[in-house]
């Protein structure tokens, strides 16, 4: 599963509300009298905002039954968005005797339950529904040697059921319509499903745990025009009589039930092939010339995780489908991924952006997740931290080692965010709910806790160790401790030490580290500063670079104090001292250096992320004239997020030491090969106020790339040139995310009141982050333009705050309406699209909100 989509809620959804928030709020030391001997009572200091939570214990899943096989026909009712269906399950019991089985089975209407029988009819069984969960009298007491069959006959009804979700996965319906009666224009008519957490219990029977499996097989009847997606291997297709047809698919390797899925819609299937592997892409017809271009590199991922895990790819076959509305980023159901909307990409927009990193994620799932499960979600790592570092891996294959570096960096940094307010375990049994566990902790934590590992085994042991522990657990549900088994087997080590500290214990290393040198030796002295009433003393192996005369020497050290020196050789005073000189170090380090030494840093060190952070340093700190100098390098490094972060500092600088920088970004904007440093040095040039660059902006706005365009679009308005609202009308039937999102900057502010009707269109054309952000230029446009304030424009924000799937575009929605709480009749619909709301997420957000 990806969350990545979701980056753009974080703080700036809250401070919308608030106004701002503490990070790093300081623990506070309370103090009273004791009323009988008038003493002071102890001081007890309060646990920062980001202590773990002690909540229940939440275990596996009791094994009483295990289900062998699902048999599902299914057909639907698009007007009433219900799903009939007939399922078959086999199980039997697990252990001990069992009399009587319970299902998950949510929100459904159940017409009989039946046992079947080989050599008679079908027997009607009793049982009891409470609207989730069917308790089933079995007839007799079955052991562990009998296996037996249910029939159960029953309708789903998703639409009736509480919604609920997570940051990662908005709702758990399961089973979801898109466009059901045809009336949204431009939006396919779609059926799709997405199991994970226990959300596939809403559209078929089942025991609804990670730490079940089962094969089966869904018999899908739709309309001849559908093309369906299921598990598993396509078997065959059957007219019939009444103009539908049913699609037969079969997965005979077992899996558990959250991973089961469909989907149904008008698409183009385009073909492509791994080995002797059916790779396809399910594309709507408008983006099928593009679909190799969007996923055309999985059949090389495919081959790289294979060799690099020594296991190949474990299913039938591979298919990915896009759907509309999808209520995450993306799901790795075995053999058949789902993705968001938003990889489907026009040419032009692939220039700027690519989809590997979900891509890759979701196909790593195969192994990590779907061929081995995590047999709780207290141990969703188990699936989440590999697909998280799969990423780095392709990454660092096909583009190198800067742009892995550079992911790693922005993992780092979502990580660090959270903790600025959420410190967990990366297993923890003590949530409070299933969906917390879907966090920056999960998934970029626990990709970086990966990295620490291979750098401390080596890359051989690393992978040896990975296909240990797939190769022993392989269609099993495990634990952590299957997988640090796994790499104490393979290298002989005992890694309890590193596994107590990086898996089961919350928070991260803060360190301060300080250099001095004296008499041919350096001393290094690190502290551990992080709070150790709720987090460890580290054990910490890395390595520190000291360059003498343009010489590099590299030292491991291992830190296992709080406070630690050590000394280590040097001949002369040294130019540099790089601690974790691999940048592999999961935590925070401050160590002051000296201007020369970032200087000489910028210049020397490998590592992507010493080279950003030199220049960011040296961005506060060097003088004027000495950073444009160093500026004049910078802007043309090879790798582009060197050039990027060059262009935003330069643009800190006094114009009087731009002069010598200026001629290099004008060629920037005119010829760099990335888009998004073109945009920026496009930027620049206009906030520098250099009107001698409009025929660069006219210029920009034909650019190829969308980014570039939208710059210029940006910077021409700028100029306040007569001819502006001409020039951006043409761009006005544009649906890319980046011209709309330009144009409403400016109309927001400059647009007047002719321009209701764009937004208008464009709010209901828009989807996901690009709608979000919409709003919010929407909100400006309607506190500048009164005019704004009509029924269908309150309409249209009140059906959105209130029934949109995604969470954060209601918020978004809520917002704008906000610009008009002076109106009694806004008042009165806050307050009614408040009572309403069942996200968690949101009422603590609209609860700060007087109304």
């Amino acid at each position: 599963m990806n969350h990545r989509f979701l980056s753009i809620v974080g703080l700036a959804a809250a401070m919308a509300f608030t106004g701002g928030c503490s990070v790093n709020k300081q623990t506070k030391a309370t103090s009273a009298v004791e009323p009988v001997t008038g003493k002071p009572a102890p001081v007890v200091a309060e646990p920062p905002v980001w202590a773990p939570q002690n909540h229940a214990f939440n275990p596996s899943k009791t094994r009483l039954h295990d289900l062998l096989h699902t048999k599902l026909r299914v057909s639907f009712d698009w007007d009433k968005q219900y799903m009939h269906g007939l399922a078959e399950l086999t199980l039997k019991p697990y252990f001990y005797p069992q009399r009587q089985l319970v299902l998950d089975a949510k929100g459904f209407d159940i017409h009989s339950v039946n046992l079947m029988q080989d050599d008679a009819e079908a027997k009607e069984l009793q049982y009891t529904y409470d609207g989730m969960k069917l308790t089933i009298d079995l007839g007799k007491s079955y052991t562990r040697d009998d296996k037996y069959t249910l029939e159960i006959d029953y309708t789903a009804k998703p639409n009736e059921l509480a919604v609920g979700g997570s940051d990662a996965i908005t709702q758990d319906k399961g089973l979801y319509f898109i466009n059901p009666k045809g009336e949204e224009p431009n939006k396919p008519r779609q059926i799709w499903t997405q199991g994970e957490t226990e959300a596939n219990s809403a559209w078929f029977p089942t025991i609804d745990s990670p730490n079940e499996r089962m094969t089966q097989e869904i018999y899908i009847t739709v309309d001849q025009k559908y093309t369906t997606l299921s598990n598993g291997t396509f078997i065959y297709s059957r007219k019939n009589a009444n103009g539908t047809k049913t699609d037969y698919w079969k997965m005979e390797q077992p899996h558990a039930p959250y991973l089961a899925m469909m989907a149904i819609g008008e698409y183009a299937v385009v073909k492509d092939k791994w080995r002797d592997l059916e790779v396809d892409y399910y594309v709507e017809p408008a983006y099928e010339k593009n679909a190799r271009k969007i996923f055309g590199n999985t059949p090389e991922m495919l081959e790289f995780f294979s060799k690099r895990l020594g296991m190949d790819y474990p299913w039938s076959k591979y298919s990915q489908v896009v759907v509309r509305d999808f209520v995450s980023g993306a799901m790795e159901n075995t053999s058949a991924s789902t993705f968001m909307e938003d990889l489907q990409l026009n040419e032009r927009e692939l220039l700027d952006k690519n989809w590997d990193g979900i891509i890759a994620h979701e196909l790593f799932h195969h192994w990590f997740g779907n061929y081995v499960t995590t047999e709780s979600w207290a141990n969703l790592p188990l699936n989440e931290a590999f697909a998280n570092y799969s990423e780095f891996l392709w990454t660092e294959h096909k583009y190198g080692a800067d742009e892995a570096a550079l992911h790693h960096l922005d993992e780092l940094g979502q990580y660090l965010e959270e903790a600025n307010t959420k410190r967990e375990p990366l297993i923890r049994y003590r949530y409070a709910d299933r969906e917390d566990m879907f966090d920056s902790h999960s998934y970029a934590k626990g990709g970086r806790v990966l990295h620490m590992l291979r750098k401390y085994v080596g890359d051989e042991a690393f992978f040896a160790s990975l296909n240990r522990y797939l190769t022993k657990n392989k269609f099993s549900d495990v634990e952590v401790a299957e997988l640090r088994m796994a790499f104490e087997d393979t290298t002989g080590e005992d890694l309890m030490w590193f596994f107590d500290q990086w898996f089961m214990r919350a928070g991260h290393p803060e360190l301060k580290v300080s250099h001095t040198y004296q008499n041919g030796a350096l001393k290094l002295q690190v502290w551990q500063q992080q709070d150790t009433l709720y987090q460890p003393v580290y054990r910490l192996p890395l390595k520190v670079a000291i360059w003498e005369n343009g010489k590099k020497t590299e030292h491991a050290i291992e830190i296992t104090k709080a406070n630690q020196v050590f000394t280590l050789p040097a001949s002369t005073e040294p130019q540099l001292v790089l601690f974790d000189s691999e940048q592999q170090l999961l935590g925070t380090v401050e160590h002051t250096k000296t201007t020369g030494e970032l200087v000489f840093q910028f210049k020397n060190a490998k590592a992507l992320a010493l080279r950003l952070g030199a220049l960011e340093e040296l961005g506060q700190e060097l003088g004027q004239q000495e950073m444009a100098t160093l500026l004049q390098g910078a802007l043309k490094d090879n790798f582009w997020a060197i050039r990027n972060l060059a262009l935003d500092v330069a643009g800190r600088l006094p114009a009087k030491h731009t002069e010598s920088l200026e001629p290099i970004v004008q060629r920037m904007a005119e010829s760099d090969k990335k888009g998004e440093v073109r945009a920026g040095a496009i930027m620049l040039l206009s906030e520098w106020g250099e009107d001698e660059y409009t025929d660069l902006y006219k210029a920009a706005m034909r650019d190829s790339s969308y980014k570039v365009a939208a710059a210029g679009i940006l910077s021409y308005a700028m100029t306040e040139a007569p001819d502006i609202n001409q020039r951006l009308a043409a761009f006005e039937k544009e649906t890319n995310e980046e011209i709309v999102l330009a144009l409403a900057s400016y109309y927001a502010v400059k647009g007047g009141p002719g321009k209701y009707d764009w937004f208008m269109k464009q709010m209901k054309g828009a989807k996901g982050s690009g709608l979000y952000y919409l709003l919010q230029s929407y909100g400006a446009f309607m506190a500048v333009n009164p005019e704004a304030y009509k029924p269908e424009a309150i309409s249209m924000l009140s059906e959105m705050a209130q029934n949109h799937p995604m969470y954060f575009v209601r918020m978004a929605a809520f917002q704008t309406l906000m610009v008009h709480s002076e109106r009694p009749e806004i008042i009165d619909l806050l307050k009614e699209i408040r009572a309403n709301e069942k996200d968690k997420r949101l009422l603590e957000l609209y609860n700060q909100v007087s109304l």
